[in-house]
């Protein structure tokens, strides 16, 4: 799911370059081994590439003998101008290198990570050390105890750089090595959490970071978690004689989450003043400085999450109050879900742009609070993202789906409402601006041709080509590629829904094939995309090698399709969705090439979950299935996810149970491989147990295995390649 729903396993392979397929006989098989575990489709791509405060360089992290650098490149020629930091000198020692890195406000000083340890999904902890650019000293380490931080931050200035360790806030004062503050004190593991998020937070609404300094640095805005009421979740971490168990605080679906303030700290006093305070029934998805000045804008939400307020504190006046009064600048209310958005802008004037589904598709907004409100696009279409305001110009650029579901392209918007699209060409497309807007490095690709990378100026004129993946384009020639089709039915419902179909390079429409749907199926997630696959679409090119039909279905409750179609699942999750994929099967069972009895379906996490589904109530038209890392039971998932679709268990007992799979373990007919990490921290390997459990009861027969400590993403090592051999064997035996 996307970022406020990350349930959704989401592997992000690098985009290729266009495929022809030769006229000969092709040369080499599709593998696993090749696909998952061997460089034979490497690509290319436009990777780590920040723009520079002047707009027309940027700087990228590159490879070097002794380790590797920061080196700063011209837009215009693509040429390195200069390096601004090598890892050897930053460390004052060849063999570390940097993992990340960060600019002070006027770029003279560059803030390195090493050394990173992964938390849960966003989180990691790691070294941190402040490098003076252009110096041939080392770099000063934050922690001189060589304790590793999270979030380390510039201030504004440059002359401090605040940090989280052991759930509290610090601040390094650079200018007086000797001198670190500890601007909280009550952090403690499972607590109390200061300046970051706790899991719930971090995985729904996508933030890890829980602190903000002020544009003048003289305050900073921190998240105080107090998760103590929170109930513990424990995951068993094998290696060990006694293996032990990692707990972390886990709010599961109806139950209690965690109390939320809001606080500003004076860095140069220490004194703290409350914000806002908000118990386990409320959330603060964001806070966002308002522009340049010491306005805080802080979102708040109820727990249904269907009512938005955007309130407004000054903090100019804390010297003078203690405390600020809030104001309330919009309110919007849904009768589903209000969806959490990052797209604001903040304006010289007050007012601010924003996103909102409020005329039923996603759509951009000129707000000056308490005084007029203008919408600034317009149809029936949704925007997926916005890169950002040229404030020179007053223009919004952003991408949507201005040409279907299926379709992603790019506009700009002025301030009076007068839209552009960049590019008309069919497929999907994406693009990073420099922060002048003066240079965009701009991708696309399409089904049946992997992302080009092109430099452009603002005027969208062709600069210079960066990466065509000429080189990937001509392994491919040795292989049998099998173009996605797409296509459309009419579900039951009425409802038309987007589809893509790949065949067998030697199909013959006289013969019968058995069909793999691959399917997500959830909110947030869209399958049938006109976009480049990458190592999926090869996975789905070994399986028409093996004479299977590769489909896949976008159901209701995807996006890109407006409110009512996205949020037709509301507090059903799974129904509709089934109804679709059974129509689906019905669809496919009557085209004389498919074989209806051999019709399986595969999906990860809520794609696991429909699988499930599909294999139980779905019986009937689906033949076998493979589900990864499902939930088997709302119940068992997290709070916020959970509850913006269904609301709590206590609320709607039926659309919880109605559409559990551990309710349906009776219906399983067909073979069933169900897969699981044991240290999923998403989606419990208690869903996978469960669902086992339920499929004893009915003595039914299946397959169960288990990956020791692995995540949600069950990769590492040999991992990915086992489990899609292990797929494969299954398909080759069952369907």
């Amino acid at each position: 799911m996307r970022i406020t729903t990350l349930l959704a396993f989401l592997v992000v392979f690098p985009t290729l370059s266009s495929t022809a397929q030769k006229n000969t006989v092709p040369k080499e098989r599709w593998s696993n081994e090749k696909i998952w575990f061997s460089p034979t489709f490497r690509s290319e791509g436009v990777y780590g590439i920040r723009s520079m405060a002047d707009g027309v360089h940027y700087t990228s992290l590159e490879y070097t003998d002794a380790g590797n650098a920061v080196v700063k490149y011209a837009y215009a020629t693509g040429n390195a101008v200069d390096t601004l930091a090598k890892s050897e000198v930053v460390y004052g020692e060849a063999g570390t290198r940097i993992s990340g890195y960060q600019f002070s406000a006027d770029e003279q000083q560059i803030l390195v990570s090493s050394e990173e340890e992964p938390i849960y999904r966003h989180s990691f902890s790691a070294d941190f050390h402040v490098y003076r650019i252009g110096s041939d000293e080392a770099a000063f380490p934050l922690r001189s105890d060589g304790a590793k931080v999270r979030l380390a931050t510039f201030s504004p200035a440059g002359d401090k750089v605040a940090y989280v360790m052991d759930n509290n806030l610090w601040v390094v004062n650079l200018g007086d090595a000797s001198r670190t503050d500890q601007l909280t004190d009550d952090g403690q593991w499972n607590q109390v959490i200061n300046g970051a998020s706790d899991w719930v937070y971090e995985e729904e609404f996508g933030k890890d970071r829980g602190f903000y300094w002020s544009p003048d640095g003289q305050y900073i805005a921190y998240y105080r978690f107090d998760e103590s009421a929170v109930r513990e979740f424990g995951m068993p971490m094998y290696g060990t004689l006694y293996p032990d168990p990692y707990t972390f605080k886990y709010p599961k679906a109806g139950e209690i989450n965690s109390e939320v303030a809001i606080y500003a700290v004076e860095v140069a006093s220490g004194r703290t003043s409350p914000l806002v305070e908000v118990d386990g029934d409320n959330y603060i998805p964001r806070i966002m400085w308002m522009g340049k000045t010491d306005d805080l804008m802080v979102m708040r939400m109820n727990r249904h999450q269907n009512k938005m307020d955007l309130l407004r504190f000054d903090l100019s006046v804390l010297a003078d109050q203690g405390r600020p009064e809030q104001e309330v600048m919009l309110v919007e209310e849904a009768p589903t879900h209000v969806p959490v958005q990052d797209n604001f802008t903040f304006l010289a004037d007050g007012s601010f742009l924003m996103t909102s589904m409020k005329d039923g598709f996603n759509h951009l907004y000129h707000v000056h609070p308490g005084k007029s409100e203008k919408q600034l696009t317009e149809g029936a279409w949704d925007i997926t993202s916005v890169q950002g305001y040229d404030a020179k110009r007053k223009v919004v650029y952003f991408a949507g789906s201005m040409k279907g579901a299926t379709q992603g392209h790019l506009a700009k918007v002025d301030l009076k409402g007068r839209m552009t699209l960049l590019d008309e060409t069919a497929g999907t497309h994406g693009v990073r601006w420099s922060k002048t807007f003066d240079y965009a490095i701009h991708n696309h690709s399409d089904a049946g041709t992997p992302a080009v990378y092109m430099l452009r100026d603002r005027k969208w004129k062709e600069i210079r080509m960066l990466r065509d993946n000429a080189g990937l384009r001509e392994t491919l020639t040795d292989y049998a590629v099998a173009p996605r089709e797409f296509f459309s039915f009419t579900d039951d419902a009425g409802e038309e829904l987007n589809c893509w179909m790949m065949k067998p390079t030697d199909f013959d429409p006289a013969k019968q094939y058995p069909v793999y749907v691959a399917i997500y199926g959830g909110p947030g997630v869209n399958t049938v995309n006109d976009s480049w696959g990458g190592t999926t679409y090869y996975w789905h090119n070994l399986l028409c090698q093996e004479g299977y039909i590769v489909v896949s279905c976008d159901p209701r409750g995807t996006p890109k399709r407006g409110r009512a179609f996205e949020h037709s699942t509301y507090l059903q999750l799974g129904k509709l969705e089934t109804e679709d994929f059974i129509d689906l099967a019905e669809h496919l069972s009557a085209k004389d090439y498919i074989d209806g009895d051999r019709i399986g379906i595969q999906g990860w996490s809520y794609g696991g979950y429909m699988t499930l589904l599909a294999m139980t109530k779905g019986a009937a038209h689906y033949a076998a299935g493979i589900s990864v890392a499902p939930v088997s039971n709302w119940r068992f998932y997290d709070s916020i996810y959970t509850e913006r679709f269904m609301r709590t268990p206590q609320e709607n007992a039926d659309g919880y149970d109605d559409n559990s799979p551990i309710n349906h373990a009776e219906k399983l007919e067909g073979p069933l491989l169900l897969v699981h990490g044991s240290a999923d921290d998403n989606v419990h390997f208690q869903n996978a147990m469960e669902m086992v459990d339920a499929l004893v009861a009915e003595g039914k027969d299946f397959d169960f295995f288990a990956y020791p400590n692995r995540n949600h993403g069950i990769y590492g090592g040999n991992t990915r390649l086992h489990l899609f051999d292990m797929m494969l064997d299954f398909l080759r035996e069952n369907l």
